[in-house]
C-alpha cells in the first residue's frame, strides 16, 4: 500500500532554516526516515516537497483519484489557505486518511500560527514531536484503507 506524504513551503530548506527551531537535519533526512518508518508499517511511501499551493492541492486531488492516503505538513499554508483546505476536505470526504502533521507545536509558537484551517478537515493532527510526528501519523494509518460505498 502506498501513501503520500506532502510538505509544504520551506521544508526543503530544513537544516539550514532556523535549525534551532526545525533542528539541524535536513530534508533529505525527513524523506529517508519516512521511508524507513513507512515500510515498517507496511506502507511505501512518496514524500514530497514543494513551496507551490497548486502543486500541493494537484498532490491532494491526486490522492483522491488514486485512493491513496495522506499525511500532510501544510506548513505555512496550514494558517490561510482555504483552497489547500478544501482539497483536504475531498481527501478526508472521500474516506480516506488526511494526517496534518507539524514538526513543532503551532500553538506554543507565535500568535499567528495558533489557528490551522486545515485541522477541522484532517483526519487527525499530530504536533512537536520533530520528525516522530511523521512516524506517529504513519502508525495512525489502517492496515487497509476505508472505501467510500457512496461510488
Amino acid at each position: 500500500m502506498r501513501v503520500l506524504i506532502l510538505n509544504g513551503p520551506n521544508l526543503g530548506r530544513l537544516g539550514s532554516r532556523e535549525p534551532d527551531v526545525y533542528g539541524a537535519q535536513n530534508f533529505v533526512s525527513l524523506t529517508k526516515f519516512c521511508v524507513d518508518q513507512a515500510a515498517s508499517h507496511g506502507y511505501s511511501a512518496e514524500v514530497r516537497q514543494t513551496n507551490d499551493e497548486a502543486e500541493l492541492i494537484s498532490w491532494l486531488y491526486e490522492a483522491v483519484d488514486s485512493r491513496t492516503p495522506v499525511i500532510l505538513n501544510p506548513a505555512a499554508f496550514t494558517h490561510y489557505s482555504y483552497a489547500l483546505r478544501d482539497a483536504c476536505a475531498q481527501v478526508s470526504g472521500s474516506g480516506l486518511p488526511l494526517v496534518e502533521v507539524h514538526l513543532t507545536n503551532p500553538a506554543s509558537r507565535e500568535a499567528f500560527r495558533h489557528n490551522s484551517v486545515i485541522s477541522g478537515v484532517a483526519t487527525g493532527t499530530i504536533a512537536g514531536f520533530g520528525f516522530h510526528s511523521y512516524r506517529l501519523a504513519i502508525s495512525s494509518l489502517p492496515v487497509e484503507p476505508e472505501t467510500d460505498d457512496r461510488r
